[in-house]
């Protein structure tokens, strides 16, 4: 008895510590994605770093804090332990270890499901954001149709069949011009099944290509990678006298 309430008491000092360090973990990864991210001083380059990185940091934390659940779990009922029986500790690991599964596929679902629309909003602000020329002077965005006169023809045609988007920045003073390109195959929308950002383009047909005279149309399939949910969308080409 003696011995296992000396060995319960090692056990429990040390799942202490280990779920310390998991908690103390998940905080630095959180800390150095955002360290990351404020050294990088172009928006732009700013948006595709957090872009390809902010949900793998994300969820790299957050299976740190399960792991720190997990140890912390394992000092549960160790007045039980030491009066009934070493298998009641062999029981507490294995609800722990059910746990640690359990709480995995639920966080990942859940990070898969509602993250992608507060990552989306804050991508959303990093395009917005009022950019700096060189100069120190405040940029505008221009609008679509303000655009096209700063794009050269082959950008033009890659709007227009919606292969990729232009944001156009004007430094209205110095006349500097900034174009930033956002290939738009990386974000996701709400699926109307479900209602999660998890719907995104699959691939793209041009069923009838554009003229000089008409406009042409692009067939754009969309899978969620949550339910599954499957459609398709009709999106008109410009004509070709439009690029030129």
């Amino acid at each position: 008895m003696e011995n296992t309430s000396t060995f319960l008491m090692a056990w429990n000092h040390y799942m202490y510590l280990a779920a310390i360090a998991c908690v103390v973990v998940g905080i630095i990864i959180l800390l150095y994605h955002e360290f990351k991210v404020m050294q990088v001083k172009d928006y732009k380059d700013k948006y595709d770093y957090v872009n390809l990185h902010e949900i793998r940091y994300f969820w790299y934390s957050i299976i740190a804090f399960i792991v720190a659940a997990a140890f912390f779990a394992n000092t549960f009922g160790s007045g039980m332990i030491s009066e009934d029986g070493m298998r009641w500790f062999y029981i507490r690991m294995f609800i722990t270890a059910s746990f640690v599964v359990i709480a995995y596929f639920i966080f990942f679902s859940l990070v898969r499901i509602y993250y992608p629309k507060q990552l989306e909003k804050r991508l959303t602000r990093l395009r917005t954001t009022p950019r700096l020329s060189p100069h120190g002077n405040a940029m505008r965005r221009l609008t679509e149709e303000e655009e096209d006169v700063h794009l050269e023809t082959s950008q033009i045609e890659e709007e227009n069949i919606h292969a990729v988007d232009y944001d156009v920045w004007i430094d209205e003073k110095t006349g500097y011009k900034k174009i930033e390109k956002y290939p738009p195959y990386q974000h996701a929308v709400e699926c109307p099944e479900c209602g999660y950002f998890t719907l995104k383009i699959t691939r793209e047909e041009l069923e009838q290509a554009p003229t000089d005279k008409d406009r042409g149309l692009m067939l754009q399939h969309y899978q969620c990678s949550y339910c599954g949910h499957k459609e398709q969308r009709e999106v008109s080409v410009a004509k070709l006298s439009s690029n030129v």
